[in-house]
């Protein structure tokens, strides 16, 4: 495969949207999309979190059970345990905070176990009533357990997957306006498949290609009473790419891009008609799973077209008639864009630094990343720092994040050792 055609590839996929005809992102409106238990989709560990969020395709280790299980068949220790810290939106308050437990084992060359869990704390919450008398103080949380499976297809190809659980604990099963609310389980699934080079070469420079590509927290939608309508988790996809490029035993630069999407349905556009609310283009969001994942790559509302007196364009059906180019616009805004780089030192130091973009009708996350590890016989710490570029009063300015990982065992099942062909 040529590995340096493949990567331009699909690093010019990844910056398409900044250049696509058509309708302007001043044209169209925020549409963000918005689910359930947001907090599976935080990014839990310093390495990623350092290069900008471009974590599908990096060098495997026990925090790719979050981004790419199936990278673990190439991991070259053959085990790891980490933990991870993250205080969080600590623009707005000091009590919010994410913790992560990861770890993994390589049971021979074609098989690795794996597990995780990741538990988030709302800090302290107190509840009132419609008077604003206290009713309790509560510590809202909530916790995801995760079990994870990769197994090698051949010394270039793996497959991955992990089941999840996810118990949300929002209200303390408070009772609000005389409905009893309750707790949200979820049950998910990841599927992932890594394509992996080590000797792939990008004009004369030696180094390792990878290729992966995920689909994440496939699961249930949730709700929180018997009464209120279920939501979407944040099921998405990514897809990345990384080149590790090695100039000499001590100094290696890896490259990773990453193009990220929420497998949801769009909002639709409504407006107020007559005193009824119509839907003025755009889809339902009230579908199925697997129905709403199909949906989300084709339900973009786009802009509803108007006459010079501001009146909504009908069309002779009675449909709404939209401003051509601006479904595809508003598609191709949904797609973030990460892009990190990271150098290592003898292995035992690295810097790095990434970005994340996400456009400002989707949620306006854009942000610039910073980080570095330091590595001694079985330990290494990694730590990074999030700098937001969207805006002084970004509540995800000044995020830091810590992580120590402990390696315990290396040899014998590296990446060198290729599986069977099946």
């Amino acid at each position: 495969m040529k590995n340096s055609l493949l990567f331009t590839f699909f690093v010019l996929i990844n910056f398409i949207s900044f250049a696509q005809p058509g309708a302007s992102d001043n044209d169209l409106q925020l549409n963000t999309i918005t689910t359930a238990l947001p907090f599976m989709s935080i990014t839990p560990d310093s390495r990623a979190g350092g290069m900008g969020d471009a974590g599908t395709a990096l060098s495997p280790n026990s925090t790719s059970i979050y981004w790419n299980t199936s990278g673990l068949s190439f991991a070259k220790q053959k085990s790891e345990i980490s933990i991870s810290y993250t205080p969080w939106l600590r623009q707005l308050t000091n009590d919010i905070s994410l913790s992560y437990l990861a770890g993994y084992i390589k049971l021979n060359k074609i098989h690795t176990v794996g597990g995780s869990l990741r538990y988030f704390s709302l800090g302290e919450i107190t509840f009132t009533d419609a008077s604003g008398n206290v009713i309790r103080d509560d510590k809202p949380s909530e916790f995801e357990l995760t079990g994870a499976y990769a197994f090698k297809l051949s010394d270039k190809f793996s497959i991955g997957m992990n089941g999840k659980f996810a118990y949300s604990n929002l209200t303390g099963g408070l009772t609000v306006g005389g409905v009893n609310t309750k707790p949200g389980v979820v049950g998910a699934a990841d599927l992932s498949f890594s394509y992996y080079n080590d000797e792939a070469k990008i004009g004369k420079l030696d180094g390792v290609y990878t290729f992966a590509a995920t689909f994440n927290n496939i699961g249930n939608k949730i709700a929180y009473s018997e009464l209120s309508k279920r939501d979407f988790i944040p099921m998405n996809m990514k897809i990345g790419n990384s080149f590790k490029a090695e100039f000499d035993r001590y100094n290696h630069v890896t490259f990773a891009v990453d193009i990220q999407k929420l497998l949801v349905p769009t909002p639709a556009k409504y407006e107020l008609i007559n005193g009824n609310y119509e839907m003025l283009s755009g889809k339902s969001g009230d579908v199925g799973v697997i129905s709403g994942m199909i949906q989300s790559f084709y339900d973009a509302p786009g802009v509803v077209a108007k006459d010079a007196d501001g009146n909504y364009i009908q069309n002779s059906d009675n449909s709404y008639q939209i401003v051509k180019g601006s479904k595809f616009k508003e598609e191709i805004d949904e797609i973030n864009i990460a892009a990190g780089v990271e150098w290592w030192y003898n292995e035992v130091f690295a810097v790095r630094t990434g970005i994340f973009y996400e456009n400002k009708n989707k949620g306006n996350r854009q942000f610039l990343n910073f980080g570095a590890s330091l590595k001694y016989n079985m330990f290494a710490f990694d730590f990074s720092y999030l700098a937001s570029i969207s805006g002084r009063q970004s509540p995800l300015a000044n995020t830091l994040r810590f992580t120590i990982r402990l390696y315990l065992g290396q040899g014998g099942l590296g990446n060198n050792d290729a599986a069977p062909q099946p």
